[in-house]
């Protein structure tokens, strides 16, 4: 039984012992059974009317929780549909009391999150008019009456964040453009003059409006100075140009040209006007000293007759270059063909640098071809020999490469100018051709030469002995000591006969101790094609020197070959 059954129960007691008690009271006074009546129907009209307030009261209270329940209801549901929400879902298990309590803490939840959203949504807001008003961008869409839902917030974040990320890749673009536009401007001596140059020069960086069309308008813009200012370089750089190719054939003083020193280096506006100056005053003097200047010219083009390879014909073609009636025409005439000469030059430098390259490459190696022939080079103790021969071998590579790059070049050229390239009067492959071929036939004439002269040393040989010559200061290296080197000269074969002509005693003086010992010595050591050698006379290279030298330590006779060119020395 409940505690309320219980004090219920309790109150029926209580009742009941108070009227049993009134009554003894009313036994004992004597009232009437009238006037008891009357006073019990008091005492219950009493206590039901105190009941009754009660009761009365008790039902002003449900009702109130039932008001206040179906007003949260209904702010529940419209909370709901505002924050996008699912329905709230009640516990129908609970008491009415409980019931009111839960629903009301679960509307101020509610009211609490849609102030908070309400809130955001109205700082977003303004952030986004005011990015809006300095990108010129549309705002943002949503709807300032109703509640955003946290994925509009979101939205409306990344909205906000996106928009703060162009506006500083605008503001620095923008800055990094004024700085430009700056400068371009003070580089050509200009003040702003449209109302848009000077809201961007003299206004406030954070005033200026950052939309794409002023951006755009800013690239425009500094593309115009920028052109203007290319230009004023490119004239100044003619100006310069002209003025450094008049102080040379005029040959003006240095002091003259230090006091241009700064127009010659910077091209504002001022400095332009200077240059532009200075060329007329030039042109003035060029005037009042043709001869001079037509000479100047007349060695420059020699200079780039000759860069260019042009034969005595096309040299002769210009006919003024010959004439010696200076005038301004004729002054005229040079002038346009040095440009014509000039741009002729760059237009093909490729081409003629690689000539000239092939041209210092072959004297190079005809030098080091000259130099193979010198006997003397084995004497050089300081490396150049190996030195030439590397860069002898470098050459004879690097030649048929140059010679095949020039060649394709020289196709290409022949094809777009449709006329054959030449070199001097002479198609320059050709040249190239003869060239080798003239050594190919020097080379012939070398070998034939050495063959010849060796054929007549080998027959001298045969008839005296064979001649050991040594390279000067020179020693071979070998198995055989001095000592024992001296030992073998000292042998001496007795022989018979008549002893050699005092002639060949001296044409023979590294076998003299083989010749005291009359004729028999001689036949004692015949003559072989083995011995029959002399390395001054046959190597004429450093690898031909080697060779003989290999061929020469191999000889079943190398002994004696050693022994006699020890004992000379």
């Amino acid at each position: 039984m409940r505690k309320s059954e219980v004090i219920a129960a309790e109150s029926v007691a209580c009742l009941n012992k108070a009227l049993c008690h009134l009554k003894d009271i009313w036994e004992e006074i004597g009232i009437p059974e009238d006037q008891r009546l009357e006073r019990t129907n008091v005492v219950k009209n009493h206590v039901k009317s105190l009941l009754d307030m009660m009761i009365v009261e008790e039902e002003s209270l449900r009702k109130r929780l039932r008001t206040s329940i179906e007003k949260c209801q209904k702010e529940l549901s419209q909370l709901c549909l505002e924050l996008q929400l699912p329905p709230f879902q009640e516990d129908r298990s609970s008491t009415m009391l409980q019931q009111e309590k839960d629903l009301r803490m679960h509307v101020e939840v509610m009211l609490k999150e849609k102030n908070q959203r309400m809130q955001a949504l109205k700082a977003l807001t303004e952030q986004d008019q005011d990015l809006c008003d300095v990108l010129c961008f549309q705002p943002f869409s949503v709807s300032a009456g109703s509640v955003p839902s946290l994925e509009q917030l979101d939205k409306f974040r990344q909205h906000i964040s996106s928009l703060t990320a162009e506006k500083e890749r605008r503001h620095k673009e923008f800055v990094t453009l004024k700085k430009q536009i700056i400068l371009c401007m003070d580089d050509l001596d200009q003040l702003p003059e449209t109302s848009f140059e000077k809201d961007v020069v003299c206004e406030d960086e954070e005033s200026f409006c950052l939309s794409k069309e002023n951006i755009d308008s800013l690239k425009v813009l500094l593309h115009q100075l920028e052109s203007r200012k290319a230009e004023n370089e490119c004239v100044c750089g003619s100006y310069r140009e002209k003025i450094h190719e008049l102080w040379e054939r005029l040959q003006t003083p240095q002091e003259e040209r230090d006091a241009m020193c700064e127009h010659m280096t910077l091209s504002k506006q001022r400095n332009m006007q200077a240059l532009q100056a200075e060329v007329r005053r030039l042109e003035e003097l060029k005037l009042k000293n043709i001869q001079n200047v037509t000479e100047a010219i007349r060695n420059e083009i020699a200079v780039f007759w000759d860069k260019c390879f042009y034969s005595s014909d096309q040299r002769q073609a210009f006919v003024p270059f010959y004439d010696d009636d200076f005038s301004e025409e004729l002054l005229s005439l040079h002038d346009a063909e040095i440009v014509q000469l000039k741009q002729y030059y760059e237009d093909h430098k490729d081409l003629f640098e690689g000539v000239h390259k092939w041209e210092e490459s072959w004297r190079l190696f005809l030098e080091l071809e000259e130099k193979a022939k010198d006997p003397s080079r084995f004497t050089n103790r300081g490396g150049n020999l190996l030195k030439e021969e590397k860069q002898r071998a470098d050459l004879v590579k690097s030649l048929p490469k140059l010679e095949k790059k020039l060649k394709a070049e020289i196709e290409q050229w022949e094809h777009e100018q449709n006329r054959e390239f030449q070199v001097n009067g002479q198609k320059f492959m050709q040249f190239v051709t003869d060239q080798w071929e003239l050594y190919r036939l020097e080379k012939e004439r070398e070998k034939q030469e050495r063959q010849l002269k060796k054929s007549k040393q080998t027959e001298v040989d045969m008839v005296y002995g064979t001649v050991v010559r040594t390279p000067t200061k020179r020693r071979f290296l070998g198995s055989t000591t001095p000592c024992k080197a001296r030992k073998q000269g000292n042998v001496r074969t007795p022989g018979h006969g008549k002893p050699p002509h005092q002639g060949l005693l001296e044409r023979n003086k590294e076998n003299v101790c083989h010749l005291t010992g009359g004729v028999a010595g001689m036949t004692k050591v015949p003559a072989s094609p083995q011995r029959n050698f002399s390395i001054n006379s046959v190597a004429s290279t450093y690898s031909e020197f080697q060779r003989d030298l290999s061929k020469s330590s191999k000889s079943k006779h190398v002994a004696e070959i050693l022994n006699s060119t020890i004992i000379q020395l």
